[in-house]
């Protein structure tokens, strides 16, 4: 029998990666009560969004009056994904506590995300890495296209570890490896993961997955008998990422929070607020969101009577 880990911590990032390409522009205040309820869960972790140029994601135009309206609870850390150093302006402006980075590990992916090649983006993070070390922020960093590139294909462990080792050496605290088109299998995974223990610590290392193929939770499987204990999701499944042709959505942070419970690891996530919160951001969107539990959701078998304070 597997010997599964007590705790795992989930990191919620709907309210970026999930709604960054949702072409129905989300009403701030819908967000920041999205994030609020979020807030009451038991999460400690949520990524509340991007201080990237709106021309190139309008949905989150509104960067800095939710990240600077939000309730923000003792406890929960609230990160924010920026490009550069005006981005980290703009984080700096509304007090994140986390500063994120991103990159990928493939040329042309980068180059559709970022409009740089991959040499020429690490010196723009480090400068975004230094400046948020110096105001005291934790920094996270985030490699895409880790399984798989939309343009290229298969990606070279060797440069997965090359990206990876030069973010590690910029300073970040935290790295989260990207499934961007969810194309990895349980066996990918903990092939790469094998070559990347040989360098990096694993409670540095988390992982992100998308559910394109239906794969998302099988990789957490296999993350999990690696020993990483960090995951990325979004509720409801939302997301996608508008520089990856056919990515669809996250892994749902409800069918993780099923999953984990019935195996019985430990989230610190209440399952009746959380659904609350779901049901709240599939209101706003208009839609049933895909996440297998909300699919299932049935409230006169489930009621949610509305989780409390």
């Amino acid at each position: 029998m597997n010997k599964w880990p007590a705790e795992v911590t989930i990191k919620e990032v709907g309210p970026r990666d999930g709604l960054q390409n949702e072409t129905d522009f989300i009403k701030t205040e819908d967000k920041i009560d999205w994030i609020n309820l979020l807030s009451k869960t038991g999460l400690s972790y949520i990524e509340v969004t991007s201080f990237v140029n709106p021309k190139w994601i309008p949905q989150l135009a509104d960067a800095l009056e939710v990240a600077s309206k939000i309730e923000k609870v003792p406890g929960i850390t609230y990160a924010a994904l920026v490009p550069n150093l005006k981005g980290l302006e703009g984080a700096m402006a509304a007090n994140v506590d986390e500063v994120a980075v991103f990159m990928s590990a493939s040329e042309t992916h980068n180059r559709k995300n970022i409009n740089k090649s991959i040499d020429e983006t690490f010196p723009v993070l480090k400068e975004v890495v230094g400046e948020a070390k110096k105001a005291g922020k934790t920094v996270r960093g985030y490699v895409s296209t880790v399984f798989g590139c939309p343009y290229e294909g298969t990606v070279a462990i060797e440069e997965v570890i090359k990206v990876s080792e030069t973010l590690f050496e910029m300073g970040i605290d935290e790295l989260s490896l990207g499934d961007t088109i969810g194309v990895a299998n349980p066996r990918q995974v903990q092939e790469v993961l094998a070559q990347l223990f040989k360098r990096f610590a694993k409670e540095k290392l988390a992982m992100h997955f998308h559910n394109t193929h239906g794969m998302a939770l099988a990789n957490v499987l296999a993350s999990l008998e690696m020993g990483i204990t960090t995951f990325d999701s979004s509720l409801g499944g939302l997301g996608g990422c508008p520089y990856a042709p056919g990515a669809s959505g996250n892994l749902a942070t409800d069918d993780l929070l099923t999953m984990l419970d019935g195996m019985g690891i430990s989230t610190g996530v209440q399952r009746e607020k959380l659904t609350k919160a779901a049901l709240f951001i599939q209101e706003k969107m208009g839609r049933k969101l895909n996440s297998h539990y909300l699919q299932a959701f049935n409230p006169s078998r489930c009621p949610v009577n509305g989780g409390g304070a």
